[in-house]
């Protein structure tokens, strides 16, 4: 994948301080555009809307599948209701999907992090 970067953001799991404009701030930082949270870093995620959330752009989170119990799908501020496939995909690995906007999956993940809980996050930025 050709927007896939090698380096983390952050090489550990952080909360989100804030949102909005596009974009996120987390740990001391701002990052434009969605992100990608995973228990052992934060990425850039090329997503900018829901219809380009597949089985290739959550790759990360199926190669990190033995760390992680919940995905927290934060859809931007479209309601969005995942593919069949991509639930079974998930499910396949032992992982729960969750999908909701992106406001209160924020507010999800920062709690579920906060109880160290194996929880990862695919959040699409908001305007």
């Amino acid at each position: 994948m050709a927007s896939r970067s090698d380096a983390p953001h952050l090489p550990r799991s952080a909360p989100i301080d804030a949102y909005g404009k596009g974009g996120f701030v987390f740990a001391g930082m701002s990052h434009r555009g969605s992100l990608l949270c995973l228990p052992d870093a934060i990425w850039a995620w090329p997503v900018t809307k829901p219809a380009e959330i597949t089985e290739e752009s959550l790759a990360r989170v199926f190669e990190a599948a033995n760390i992680i119990d919940t995905l927290i799908l934060g859809s931007g501020t479209d309601v969005w209701v995942p593919p069949k496939d991509l639930r079974q995909a998930l499910r396949a690995v032992h992982i729960v999907l969750d999908p909701m906007q992106t406001g209160p999956a924020i507010r999800t993940y920062n709690i579920m992090i906060g109880e160290r809980r194996r929880v990862a996050a695919a959040l699409v930025a908001v305007p």
